[in-house]
């Protein structure tokens, strides 16, 4: 007879591993905001009034005739579409399984069209929707920049706070620069300076000294605001035409490309610096993700230990991180003098360089991601602008406060669980 042994992995019974509980905040949220889509915009208004949307512009290869339709029942339309989506995030969200990002996107698309319809219902003035995007790359840039100069500090573990000191740093050497030489594009070159040197005393105190990074970021911020404003008093108030009357950059249209409705004027009838900014965000998504320098970055920033144990500097990759993230957050700063053809004023970032901060952990520490995060708020930004020029029953007041609403709300319930780099903000003593 033949004894059988029996294993304990055998007899044991295999544990399952428990279900993660079923987040119903996508799907709530779709829900409540398609209602009260469908209320506000769709049932309530007074019927018989249009909504006229213009697409082509006068430089386009061939011209799109305005678009005019039935505000109520196409803001009721859109509603439900968007109700329909909710169902879907319902539906996946009850079976777990997971929806692309093309949902949202959807989504947000579908709402925004349907709150538009009804801003514009009845006015004299139709609403230039190639105009409104275009406004809205135009001023996202210093929230694009801001972003990555965010990503690049953290993804090496530095904390960087003070993006909105670089930012405002970055517009006041612009400004100074470009008035000496009467030259913007001198004055762009010059505002990576600037906010490099805010990011050496990031380094300085966070890595020489291991001061708390957060604190360092927030008395930098003080300290540029300070610095600003005391020489914007006594220097460039004084004699404005010599040091603050930047030119302007000027507007360069693609060949070819710029003509195309819609997409050309967007994309391609901008200044440099939105050129700029899709060679950065390219070569960005490209150098942290694909390469060996982006490698080292991230590592440095999930597991400081292991990277130094395989003979990766992990202060020195920091401190180049940082400093670069300076330089990058400088060039945006100068978006609010030299593109913008505005000579300085104080304060004039006006808490861009935190929306910023919102921004890149809304794109979840990727390039593309913060891209379309700032995207979202420079169209907030610019929509307030455009919605009151033609002339809407919502208060100014509340205009003003849309990119701030939407800040909070997007970070709030769109980011969901979002995990930041393992050692951020954690110094590293070897």
């Amino acid at each position: 007879m033949t004894a059988t042994t029996v294993t304990p992995a055998a007899t044991a019974p295999d544990k399952a591993k428990p279900l993660a509980p079923i987040s119903w905040k996508a799907p709530i949220g779709y829900g409540v905001v398609g209602l009260i889509s469908l209320v506000l915009f769709g049932l309530l208004p007074d019927s018989g009034k249009d909504s006229t949307f213009v697409l082509s512009t006068g430089k386009d290869y061939f011209q799109i005739d305005p678009i005019t339709v039935p505000a109520k029942a196409t803001a009721i339309v859109l509603s439900v579409v968007a109700l329909v989506l909710a169902v879907i995030s319902w539906q996946a969200t009850r079976n777990r399984r997971k929806v692309g990002a093309w949902l949202p996107i959807v989504f947000g698309i579908v709402v925004v069209l349907a709150f538009l319809t009804w801003a514009d219902a009845g006015k004299d003035s139709p609403l230039p929707l190639t105009g409104l995007l275009q406004g809205s790359l135009f001023l996202a840039i210093p929230l694009v920049f801001g972003s990555l100069a965010g990503l690049l500090c953290e993804r090496s573990g530095i904390i960087n706070v003070a993006i909105e000191g670089q930012l405002l740093a970055g517009a006041f050497l612009a400004a100074v620069v470009a008035s000496i030489t009467s030259s913007a594009y001198v004055g762009l070159i010059a505002a990576p300076v600037a906010g490099m040197l805010v990011g050496a005393l990031l380094v300085l105190f966070s890595i020489r000294y291991v001061v708390n990074q957060i604190i360092v970021g927030v008395v930098l911020n003080v300290l540029v605001i300070g610095v600003t404003s005391y020489l914007f008093s006594t220097v460039l108030k004084t004699d404005a035409s010599t040091f603050n009357s930047p030119p302007k950059l000027p507007s360069i249209d693609i060949p070819v490309l710029s003509q195309i409705p819609i997409v050309g004027p967007v994309l391609f009838r901008q200044t440099v610096l939105v050129y700029i900014m899709y060679v950065v965000v390219a070569l960005l998504q490209i150098f942290v993700f694909r390469s060996r320098w982006g490698l080292r970055l991230r590592a440095v920033g999930e597991h400081p230990k292991a990277a130094d144990t395989v003979g990766i500097k992990v202060n020195r990759t920091r401190v180049r991180a940082t400093l670069l993230g300076g330089a990058v957050a400088g060039l945006g700063g100068a978006f609010f003098t030299v593109a913008a053809g505005l000579a300085f004023g104080k304060e004039m970032t006006g808490g861009k360089g935190f929306i910023a901060l919102a921004a890149m952990i809304l794109g979840r520490w990727n390039p593309v991601g913060a891209l379309a995060a700032a995207l979202l708020f420079g169209f907030s930004d610019n929509l307030q602008v455009v919605l009151g020029i033609i002339g809407t029953p919502i208060p100014s007041q509340i205009m003003l406060m849309t990119p701030y609403v939407v800040t909070i709300f997007a970070v709030a319930g769109l980011v969901g669980r979002v995990r930041p780099p393992a050692a951020e903000g954690i110094p590293y003593v070897k």
